[in-house]
């Protein structure tokens, strides 16, 4: 069978807003397709398809913006509990 998943993962080295990254990233089969990173603002592909899907996705602005408010109300709202 094929295997489809997607993962959000904060990297951070404090609690401060600035310094913390905002990445979901989609798989297929254990090969990373595309990623959305708070740091770029954007997503990119890393394979043919992931860059069309990249490319769809960052046309969509509504989207964007609310995957970079993941930051906040994501990660920098969970470091205490995690």
């Amino acid at each position: 069978g094929f295997l489809s998943y997607g993962v959000d993962r904060c990297q951070f080295n404090s609690t401060e807003l600035k310094d913390i990254e905002y990445i979901y990233s989609e798989y297929y089969n254990k090969l990373e397709i595309y990623r959305f990173s708070s740091s770029l603002g954007k997503f990119v592909g890393y394979t043919e398809y992931g860059v069309k899907q990249a490319k769809y996705f960052n046309k969509d602005t509504a989207y964007v913006s609310s995957l970079n408010a993941q930051k906040e109300t994501y990660c920098q709202h969970n470091i205490g509990i995690w």
